[in-house]
Order: structure tokens, then sequence, then C-alpha cells
């Protein structure tokens, strides 16, 4: 069995780079996953793209190295989760960890009521988020205050859930149930939803799971569950990870000759002929000539992000010089070309 990470073991820290799809296990924090999935990698520098609760599974982006530059994308990203509202309790926590609070009977779940919640919390909406999160108030995190029992005043938010889907399930927890599927736009808190639900009903509810399908492209087909990459060889594990320009293969790309490579590399903007970048664009993923040959051509190497406006490439996040080689030695050593073309990561 692979041990797990302790303060007494020291192990040789390496620069590692890319995304790990990880199918969060239930029980664990993010930043657990996060922290034992980095010390198998043996990786120096790491994060994730926004958290998921102890109680939910499903996909958990991870970043290592020059990937951890373009996580806010994914934290921007919408997402789409499956969960499971048990009615007629509500809970201190909105979900299942917590207490008991308040107890209703439950009316009948009809087809019709059902038509008319999907219709209620379908669009934009505002949402007060729930006591037990990790937004902070006055520097504190609100479930700071909630673990001594304090409630403080929160601003709704303003989400937008672009589709859901409800139906009636049996479930030996709960009087009735109800799963749902929501599509979501950043910072949508199920719990809440589902609270907000159970009070529509008139019985009160609290989620009994909750798991993570899909956010921002990456989906749970394409996850590695946390015991198989336990098990894996430090190879096996380095071929689960996806490229960091992963993150951005869904934006157009801008590939440029050397000479524009090295000068958009120590942040200047590059002015071309019109139309030479394309289009205006918020974010483009830009890439260099190849530094070297690989078996049957060459592939580019990915230099980082950047916007065009006016027809002028402007550096966003950029890869250092030694990320870059980093990668291609990386990719040449696996034998893989390096770096994969960005027109088939978006289609991964």
């Amino acid at each position: 069995m692979t041990q797990t990470p302790s303060h007494r073991q020291k192990i040789q820290r390496r620069p590692v780079h890319g995304v790990l799809l990880l199918d969060k296990p239930l029980g664990l924090s993010s930043n657990q996953a996060l922290q034992k999935a980095k010390w198998l990698l043996r990786a120096d520098k790491a994060g994730h793209t926004g958290t998921l609760d102890p109680l939910a599974t499903g996909v958990l982006p991870l970043c290592f190295g020059a990937a951890t530059k373009f996580s806010q994308i994914q934290l921007d990203a919408d997402k789409t989760y499956e969960a499971v509202l048990l009615l007629g309790k509500k809970t201190s926590t909105a979900d299942a960890e917590g207490d008991v609070i308040e107890t209703r009977p439950v009316p009948e779940i009809t087809p019709a009521l059902l038509r008319e919640l999907t219709a209620r919390f379908t669009g934009p909406l505002a949402q007060v988020p729930p006591m037990y999160s990790a937004l902070k108030k006055d520097g504190k995190a609100l479930y700071e205050y909630a673990r001594k029992g304090q409630e403080v005043e929160r601003e709704a938010r303003h989400i937008t859930v672009f589709k859901l889907e409800m139906a009636v399930v049996n479930d030996e927890r709960a009087p009735a149930a109800i799963k749902i599927t929501v599509r979501c736009s950043k910072g949508t808190y199920i719990r809440t939803l589902g609270e907000d639900i159970g009070e529509a009903i008139g019985c009160g509810a609290h989620l009994g799971s909750l798991r993570r399908l899909e956010t921002g492209g990456y989906t749970t087909r394409q996850c590695v569950s946390l015991p198989a990459f336990e098990a894996m060889t430090e190879p096996e594990r380095e071929a689960c990870l996806l490229p960091a320009q992963s993150l951005v293969a869904a934006y157009p790309s801008v590939t440029l000759d050397a000479d524009n490579a090295g000068r958009f590399l120590s942040g200047l903007r590059r002015r071309g002929e019109p139309g030479q970048w394309g289009a205006d664009a918020p974010l483009v993923q830009v890439y260099g000539p190849a530094s070297g040959a690989e078996e049957g051509g060459k592939a580019p190497a990915f230099l980082g992000s950047a916007h065009i406006t006016a027809g002028e490439l402007i550096p966003q996040r950029l890869l250092s010089p030694v990320e870059i080689q980093d990668i291609l030695n990386a990719a040449r050593s696996s034998g893989r070309a390096a770096p994969v073309d960005a027109t088939a990561l978006a289609h991964h």
C-alpha cells in the first residue's frame, strides 16, 4: 500500500507541469486531495481550481507547476452537478454532515410541482451564501463564525442556473427525495440551492449527496480515482497529466515565429499586420516554434495566454523559459510528442 504523506518523510521535490483530473473521493477536503496527489508526484508547486466539500465527489482539476498560472480560468468556469435532496429536514450545514435543526412534514411531490420548481429555479438567481463556507467576512472565513454558533449578515450573490432537471427518487434516509442535475455559473452553492428548493416546497431539505460531473469542459469520464492513482508507478502517474494548455484549449490559438515568440515571452506586446493574430479576443493561447524535431514533425511550444485588442497581441500569463524547457524535456523523455496540438486538446 502506498504510504501517506508525513511531515517526517523527506522526498525530493521536482518540477511537474500539467493538470490532473482527479475524481475526488468522499470524505476528503479538496486541499487534502491536492496534498496527496502532490506528494505522489513529488511536485514542487501545486494548486486546485476551487473547492469541493468533503461530502462531495467528482471532477477536481489539480494544477501543477506552469498550469497553476491558468487555474483562475477553471475557477470562473461553468459547472455541472448531480445532487440528492433529502426532504423534510434542515441541517446546520445544509448537507448530511450537519445536525438536524428542523423537521417538517413532506407534501406530495407531483410532476406539476417539479415543473413549477424547475421553472422557478432556472435562470438568474440571487443566492445568500451558506454560513458553512470559506467566504470571508472581516478577514475570517464564514465557517469560523458558524462553528462558534454565530450567524453574520451575508450579501446575496448573483448566479445563473442554465439548466435544471429534477426527478423523485427513493432514499431510505428521508420520507421523500429529489435528484437534481444542475448546470450553473461560478459561485453557485448547490447546498443553498437545495435548501431554497426545500423552502419552496414547504418542508425544508438538505443535501444527501453531491457529485460534480463537469467543470470547464473536463468531465468525470476523464478522471482518475485516488486509489488508482496511488497504485500507479511514477511514470504512469505522469502520463495521467494533461498539459497546461488544456486549461485554455477552448480559446483561439496564435502561433508566433521565433523572433516574435522571444519578444512575447519577455512581456512585449506584438503588433502585427491587420488580422495577423486573428480577431480581437479577451483570451487566446499562444504558441512558439518547436524546440527540436520530433519524429513525424515538430509540435509547437506553449508560451502562455494573451488577449488581442485593436490588432495587438498583449501578453497575460506567461510560462518562463525554464518551464517551457522542462515541459519539452519531459515530453521527449516520455516518448510523447512535445507538447500536444491545441486543436486536439479542445476536443479531448
